[in-house]
C-alpha cells in the first residue's frame, strides 16, 4: 500500500488526506518494529523456559533419588557416608542452579527469597589477610581545586587458598681447610633424617600421614594428585615412607595407651572392616578397637582415643585394658 503511495504525486491530495497518510505510514513502521521487538523477546523467554525447566528436571530427579535411597528398601540405602556425598551433590546441584537463575533476566516480579546461608564476614582472625588495594584511576577534583581527599573506604574479604606446593630443600655443608694444609679440613655434621637417605622431610612424611589416615585419602590417590604437579612417586614409595612413619610412631602409641590404661573410665568397641589379604582373591574380616576415654583429669581437653587393629576378635583382645 504504501509503496503504491511512492509513485503517487503527493503534492496534489489535499493537506488533510496527506496528513493522514502520513500517519498511517508512521503507525504501520512502528507497529512493524514492536512486532519484531516482541518475536525477538519471545524467543529470548522460550529459551530462558527451556534451561528453567531443564535445570528443575534435574533438581526433581536428585530429589527423587535420594527419597528413594533415604527412604527404600535398607539394601538399597546409602551410608552415612555415602548419604553426605549425595547431600553434597544436591547442594552443588542447587547451587548451580541458582547461580544460572539469577544470569536469567526475569521480566515479572518474583517472590523475595531467603538469604543465602553464607560465611561472609566469619572468617578465623588468623588468618592471613593480604590486602589489595584499589585506587581510582584520577584524584584530582573536576572543580579545579586540586587533588581530593579521602574520606573513608570499602572493604570486602574474600577467601582465597594456595594450594599445596612442592619444593626442595638442598642442604649445603661447606668445607674449610687450613690454607696452610697444616689444620686438616673442618664441616658441619650431617643433620639427622627421619629417613636417611630418603627423598622426603618430616612434614611431607607427616603430610602423607595426615591425608591417609585423617582424611581417608588413599595412597594411590595422592600418587595421581602428585602427578599433577610433575611429581613421580609411587604407590610403593609412600606406603614404605608409611611404615616409616609407623616405626617411629610407636613410642607414641606404647604412651598414649599407658594413659589410656590409668583412665578412671575406658570404653572399648569391636568393629568389624574387610582388610586386603594378598594370595586369597578376597578380603577377610579384621577387628579395629577404638578406646575413648571418659577422665575426670582430662576434663576441658579434648578426649584421648587410641585405636588397635587386632586379626581376630574376641576376649583375648580386651588385654588392651589389662
Amino acid at each position: 500500500m504504501f509503496d503504491a503511495l511512492k509513485s503517487l504525486d503527493l503534492n496534489a491530495l489535499p493537506a488533510e488526506v496527506w496528513k493522514v497518510l502520513l500517519a498511517a505510514q508512521t503507525d504501520a513502521e512502528r507497529l512493524a518494529e514492536q512486532i519484531s521487538a516482541l518475536t525477538e523477546s519471545n524467543a529470548s523467554f522460550a529459551t530462558q523456559n527451556a534451561e528453567l525447566e531443564a535445570v528443575n528436571a534435574r533438581l526433581e530427579h536428585m530429589v527423587k533419588e535420594l527419597n528413594h535411597l533415604l527412604y527404600g528398601p535398607k539394601s538399597e540405602c546409602f551410608t552415612e557416608d555415602e548419604r553426605q556425598l549425595a547431600f553434597e551433590d544436591l547442594e552443588v546441584a542447587t547451587a548451580e542452579a541458582q547461580a544460572q537463575s539469577d544470569s536469567i533476566e526475569m521480566t515479572t516480579p518474583r517472590k523475595k527469597r531467603r538469604p543465602p546461608q553464607r560465611n561472609l564476614g566469619n572468617l578465623p582472625d588468623h588468618l592471613e589477610r593480604i590486602e589489595q588495594v584499589i585506587e581510582p584511576d584520577n584524584v584530582v577534583c573536576p572543580c579545579g581545586c586540586g587533588e581530593m581527599v579521602k574520606i573513608g573506604e570499602d572493604r570486602s574479604e574474600r577467601l582465597d587458598i594456595v594450594p599445596a606446593q612442592f619444593r626442595v630443600i638442598v642442604t649445603v655443608r661447606p668445607k674449610y681447610a687450613c690454607p696452610n694444609k697444616d689444620g686438616g679440613v673442618t664441616q658441619a655434621p650431617s643433620p639427622v633424617y627421619l629417613i636417611e637417605g630418603g627423598l622426603p622431610t618430616k612434614a611431607f612424611v607427616a603430610y602423607v600421614g595426615v591425608c591417609k589416615y585423617a582424611d581417608h585419602n588413599p595412597l594411590y590417590r595422592q600418587s595421581q594428585i602428585h602427578a599433577r604437579s610433575g611429581l613421580q612417586l609411587d604407590r610403593a614409595t609412600l606406603a614404605n615412607w608409611m611404615g616409616k612413619m609407623s616405626f617411629h610412631l610407636a613410642p607414641v602409641v606404647d604412651h598414649m595407651l599407658k594413659d589410656l590404661k590409668r583412665s578412671d573410665k575406658l570404653f572399648a568397641d569391636e568393629t568389624r572392616c574387610p582388610v586386603l589379604d594378598p594370595g586369597r582373591g578376597r578380603t577377610k574380616t579384621s577387628y579395629l578397637w577404638p578406646s575413648p576415654v571418659m577422665s575426670a583429669r582430662l576434663a576441658g581437653q579434648h578426649h584421648l582415643v587410641s585405636s588397635s587393629a587386632m586379626p581376630t576378635g574376641g576376649a583375648a583382645n580386651m588385654r588392651l585394658t589389662s
